[in-house]
């Protein structure tokens, strides 16, 4: 168990490296199909476009509903700091259950109008006709995630990442070997699959993930997957966390989605070129996140425990911690800035445009740490009303009247990733003015 003399360098890496490792996973799946569905031979570009949009949905689904995540991680983070793990044995069976429910009705809902929901992307033509075809494989791995995510969140409540870690190291390594068989291909053996080769390495790899997850969750877990009724005292606050978060994850998305259908809109290379450059801010994102679910792991038991002096400590100390990391990473990202491109991509348009805005990827790194850490700590807390209102005000008054700003002065790309940067700003502004006034008294 997590202790409070834990917050020392050591300390906190014991919890965030399997963390980090566990978190990139899913931003890895994608970065190695977009890496290796950008260089096959025939419609690169197209290609990597669908994956781009196709990709991008499928993100917004899984974000939207893996909230309940982060509510497993608090509810179970504070019995276990409060030493009544017993009164919330029938949760998480629960909570899976109902996600399993929920992801495969949208899975049936979102088969059936993908023409239509890709069409509001601005994708037409070859683009529009991978990118269906993509999504309708890549979508029945969707309750698989949902599984995986839920489970994650049970580990963090036990202040667990090290089983997690194990889960996705082997999900990772199985999508990168699959990826680079099915895509391109075992001449004399097996003919390239193309983009849905691509598809289906995913789905496989988050198939042997859902499978390990329901093992390690039976063997190493206080928990079970037998549902039962009544349904636990808790499973109101938990609706209740992850219906503010889910709003939280809509607005979210929003920006995501108004993203990608402006760089559809202003051609093919430009949204070949935005999928890249989202796919690296994903990758640094879930990076930095490792150290954002020490905050949510933690902080849902200091709470527990009244111990607000070592909440203080531990915002101070993962902040620092986090923006030294994220510099390191872009210092690492400039000196391999043309190499970086050249992993996804051949095609000079393409390069170009990405090239052109790689830089404010970089910069804004330093704001996301922050950002990233401090919404972790405000999980941890149970405070979703005051992460779904930050989003919609970040998203509704600073990114989407700074993108409609951009593609006024045709700005392009450059546009689009000033608005995230003013998204970032908010983001994490707001949350550190909310984090000192509510927390610094108590820890006087």
């Amino acid at each position: 168990m997590y202790k409070a003399s834990n917050l020392t360098f050591k300390g906190i890496n014991r919890l965030a490296i399997p963390a980090i490792i566990s978190g990139i996973a899913e931003p890895l799946l994608s970065i190695t199909d977009t890496a290796i569905v950008g260089n096959i031979e025939f419609n690169s570009v197209e290609s990597l476009a669908a994956v781009g949009i196709a990709g991008s949905f499928i993100s917004a689904l899984v974000w939207i509903l893996a909230q309940t995540r982060s509510a497993i991680s608090a509810i179970i983070g504070r019995y276990l700091g409060a030493k009544k793990l017993d009164e919330i044995a029938t949760l998480p069976s629960q909570i899976i259950f109902i996600n399993l429910i929920i992801s495969v009705v949208l899975y049936f809902v979102s088969s059936y109008f993908t023409t239509e929901i890709f069409k509001l992307y601005n994708a037409e033509g070859l683009i529009l006709n991978y990118s269906v075809s993509y999504y309708k494989i890549r979508i029945i791995g969707l309750p698989l995630t949902l599984f995986i995510f839920s489970v994650f969140g049970v580990f963090r409540g036990l202040q667990n990442t090290f089983w997690p870690m194990i889960i996705s190291i082997v999900g990772v390594s199985i999508n990168v070997v699959l990826d680079i068989i099915l895509v391109y291909g075992i001449e004399g053996y097996l003919e390239p699959m193309n983009i849905s080769g691509a598809a289906w390495a995913s789905v496989i790899s988050q198939g042997v993930m859902a499978l390990l997850a329901l093992i390690l969750l039976l063997k190493k877990t206080p928990f079970s997957l037998k549902f039962s009724l009544p349904f636990n005292k808790e499973i109101g606050t938990i609706l209740s966390i992850s219906f503010n978060l889910i709003i939280r994850a809509i607005a979210l998305n929003v920006a995501l989605f108004m993203a990608n259908a402006y760089a559809t809109k202003y051609g093919d290379n430009f949204i070949a070129a935005q999928t890249i450059a989202f796919q690296i801010w994903l990758f640094f994102a879930f990076f930095i996140d490792g150290y954002s679910s020490v905050g949510n792991i933690v902080s849902g038991k200091l709470l527990g425990e009244k111990d607000y002096k070592s909440m203080w400590k531990l915002s101070i100390k993962l902040s620092k911690y986090t923006i030294i990391i994220s510099i390191i990473m872009v210092s690492l990202c400039a000196i391999f800035y043309v190499p970086i491109g050249n992993l996804f991509s051949k095609d000079a348009f393409v390069l170009q445009s990405f090239y052109s805005i790689f830089w404010i990827v970089l910069l804004m790194q330093p704001i996301n740490a922050i950002a990233f850490v401090f919404d972790g700590i405000f999980k941890g807390l149970a405070e979703a009303v005051i992460l779904r209102n930050l989003l919609l005000i970040a998203t509704f008054l600073g990114f989407v009247p700074a993108l409609l700003i951009g593609d006024y002065f045709e700005l392009k790309l450059t546009g689009i990733w000033i608005a995230f940067t003013i998204w970032m700003i908010l983001r994490a502004g707001i949350l550190v003015v909310k984090f000192r006034k509510k927390y610094l008294a108590k820890n006087t």
